[in-house]
């Protein structure tokens, strides 16, 4: 007696090919994206009036306590990076709001001495 095969059901589309490509685009995202650090600590700017962006070149943190920070430097060693600006590029200010105004002005004549010409002062449009 002859048992008649089962016909053969038709083999789908590989997904091997479909998963290769998105792990590539996820790959060349992952490479080709700026990952911003985070801020050194909280800061919030003082509102202003101005719906311009500060370009963020280098950027200055000024804490409430008057604590200083840029990039990796804390303190008094922020004046060593500042020296690496050129004089046409801005030092942008990033200042709590409820830092005085005092200390923003005192410490204008240090920043001028490193070599910084141009600042910005960062704050939240009304």
């Amino acid at each position: 007696m002859l048992i008649p095969t089962a016909p053969r059901r038709p083999r789908g589309e590989s997904i091997v090919p479909m998963i290769n490509v998105v792990f590539l685009l996820l790959i060349f995202f992952l490479m080709t994206a700026q990952i911003a650090p985070p801020e050194p600590f909280e800061v919030t700017p003082p509102d202003s009036q101005s719906e311009k962006p500060a370009e963020h070149n280098r950027t200055l943190y000024l804490s409430a306590d008057g604590e200083m920070a840029m990039n990796d430097a804390r303190g008094e060693d922020v004046f060593t990076q500042m020296s690496d600006l050129t004089e046409h590029e801005p030092l942008i200010i990033r200042a709590d709001r409820a830092l005085k105004a005092e200390i923003i002005a005192a410490l204008l004549p240090r920043i001028a001495r490193t070599g910084v010409r141009k600042v910005q002062l960062v704050s939240v449009a009304r």
